[in-house]
């Protein structure tokens, strides 16, 4: 599946939620607690007192993504690269994400690849970048064409490639209940777009890449 590529300005890569329209933490946690006693559960017997602190608190990590900027992430390039301006490809990054249709867990790889015009960054700003994205609820067609636009547009890159293999806990857990169905997103940029063999080349690095099994 090739994502649809959305507006690639900085704007469009950010998501900018208002101190004043943002509830509080109190308002999140009597949320919780609204949902445990709509499930059927007591929020006030001594084993669910605290879980509207702790989902309150796992949800600052699991949505982190909605405070960073990934521009600002790959600000910092080097052009000290001898001359090398050939394939930069990271294989099997973590995605930790979420569907945001029912909130449930997606969990993968993203495996992200770049050709450099005159400068470079830092591997791990690369795995910021796909982090950033994928703390936040997503749709996986979505996340992939952002983490290429977001390369794209900060370096200034010749190309970009990313793959995107992840299993959907809102298809495994509920609904069907397919366990084993794992969903694949692409989105190629510049010469990746362009270059039938530079894609080969990419895909081919892939299947060579250790398999993870999340």
């Amino acid at each position: 599946m090739d994502a649809q590529t959305p507006a690639n300005s900085r704007d469009a890569l950010r998501v900018v939620t208002s101190s004043k329209t943002r509830p509080s933490r109190e308002q999140a946690e009597e949320a919780v607690r609204t949902l445990i006693a709509w499930a059927g559960d007591d929020p006030s017997r001594e084993g669910l007192l605290d879980t509207p602190k702790r989902v309150v608190k796992a949800y600052e990590e699991w949505f982190s993504g909605y405070q960073a900027d990934p521009a600002e992430e790959l600000s910092r390039v080097f052009e000290e690269v001898g001359g090398y301006d050939d394939l930069v490809l990271l294989t099997n990054i973590d995605v930790e994400s979420h569907c945001e249709h029912h909130l449930a867990p997606i969990m993968g790889v993203a495996h992200v690849a770049y050709l450099p015009n005159e400068k470079v960054v830092g591997i791990s700003k690369i795995a910021r970048v796909v982090e950033i994205f994928s703390k936040r609820m997503q749709t996986q067609e979505t996340m992939t064409a952002q983490i290429a636009n977001a390369l794209m547009e900060a370096m200034g890159a010749r190309g970009v490639a990313v793959l995107v293999d992840a299993k959907h806990q809102c298809m495994t857990t509920r609904g069907v209940h397919h366990p084993n169905v794992s969903t694949v997103t692409t989105t190629f940029l510049g010469e990746f777009k362009t270059n039938e063999e530079l894609r080969g080349r990419f895909l081919k690095h892939i299947e060579r890449a250790p398999v993870i099994q999340r």
